[in-house]
């Protein structure tokens, strides 16, 4: 067997070792709260994150997210239908219906790490509550049984990447806007 046959290999065997562990130690009060955060991480809550930033007059803050997103939301529906991986085993809450493609990646991961990452840029947003938000996100996919550990570590490169990508668009276009 190759190396990245045996690194799989491994990095499966640590995502499913991970989803039984977590699945053993849950409690209600744990799920409760995790199910309560983990739609931070939603198409519907980055929408309405973008309206306020926008309503708020933030453009840097509404167009970094912005791109940021639209990328984050092309590469995630690619990898998704591409890759067809199934869901953990024990999920907390069913995830059905023809939308929904596959386990990997996180797409709520990846939008968090995005606002994250965007407040961390930002003189309006308090990173320092934005970014604990976004790990709670990243980790309520895993503990709620949503997704594998290494869905949301790609889900949250997936992030970093898609604001990077943002950055430089908007480093080309902005003395273009600015006119």
């Amino acid at each position: 067997m190759d190396a990245l046959g045996r690194l799989l290999d491994w990095l499966f065997a640590l995502d499913t070792q991970t989803a039984l562990l977590l699945a053993d130690f849950r409690s209600p009060l744990t799920t409760k709260l995790l199910t309560s955060v983990t739609g931070l991480g939603s198409a519907t809550a980055a929408l309405v994150f973008l309206g306020l930033f926008f309503a708020a007059g933030w453009r840097e803050e509404t167009e970094r997210a912005g791109i940021a997103l639209a990328i984050t939301g092309v590469v995630v529906a690619t990898l998704m239908a591409g890759v067809a991986r199934p869901f953990p085993p024990m999920p907390v809450c069913q995830t059905t219906g023809e939308a929904v493609a596959s386990s990997f990646p996180s797409g709520h991961a990846a939008a968090g790490t995005v606002f994250a990452l965007t407040a961390w840029r930002s003189d309006e947003l308090p990173v320092g509550v934005v970014a604990p938000l976004a790990l709670l996100v990243a980790v309520s996919r895993v503990y709620l049984g949503t997704h594998y550990l290494t869905d949301t570590f790609a889900g949250v490169a997936i992030g970093v990447g898609a604001v990077a990508l943002a950055g430089v668009v908007l480093a080309r276009w902005s003395p273009l806007t600015d006119r």
